[in-house]
């Protein structure tokens, strides 16, 4: 039988062996934590992705049945406001289709995303994506761009003199943007002008 001295030193041991276990499950729970904060900041980026990246999937599908059958297409980039079904292998050969743009183009269609109270809030690099994709379409004189009752499923940015679109108002041209459905007739008088395309699925359209 071992003396008081031997078991006190055999009790220390095991209380010590106690510590760094308790230390060790401490540490091992705060690496858990944080590599649970990184999942969920990833699922979160991941979220923000599926709706970009579907829409353009199925755009490059389309336009590929097109090429096929010998039709022009107008290209078209779908910006959806929720995550939806997705396939994490798409990310590995999807690419987002970029049209050639000036400077002050660009600067012009991030101006007016940033002024768009659904899309200012989107992350700087989606915000570059949408000015990259946007597309360009000539309209010629006594075009109609968008008339009274059309869902709003088209984002429009207007590169033209003012004087070219009639009606001219700052609040229309807001509601161009801004809203589902435009309650005003838009057509060019005696100039052409550029508008920079995009489809961006807003809102329900109210019956």
């Amino acid at each position: 039988m071992g003396t008081l001295r031997d078991l006190q030193y055999a009790l220390q041991e095991k209380i010590e062996e106690l510590r760094q276990r308790d230390a060790l499950i401490d540490e091992l729970e705060l690496e858990l934590d944080q590599k649970d904060e990184l999942i969920q900041k990833l699922q979160n980026e991941l979220d923000k992705y599926r709706s970009v990246i579907r829409p353009a999937t199925q755009q490059a599908q389309q336009q590929g049945s097109g090429t096929l059958q010998g039709e022009q297409r107008t290209k078209r980039q779908a910006i959806s406001a929720e995550p939806t079904a997705f396939d994490i292998q798409d990310l590995s050969h999807v690419t987002l289709p970029f049209y050639p743009k000036s400077p002050q183009s660009k600067e012009l269609i991030k101006e007016a995303i940033l002024d768009n109270d659904f899309m200012k809030n989107l992350e700087i690099s989606q915000i570059q994506e949408i000015v990259d994709c946007m597309y360009p379409v000539e309209y010629g004189k006594d075009s109609c761009i968008i008339k009274e009752g059309d869902v709003g499923s088209l984002v429009y940015v207007m590169e033209a003199p003012s004087q070219a679109l009639l009606p001219v108002s700052h609040s229309l041209l807001s509601q161009l943007c801004r809203h589902t459905s435009v309650m005003q007739r838009f057509c060019l008088s005696s100039e052409e002008v550029q508008i920079w395309n995009q489809i961006h699925t807003l809102m329900p359209t109210a019956a």
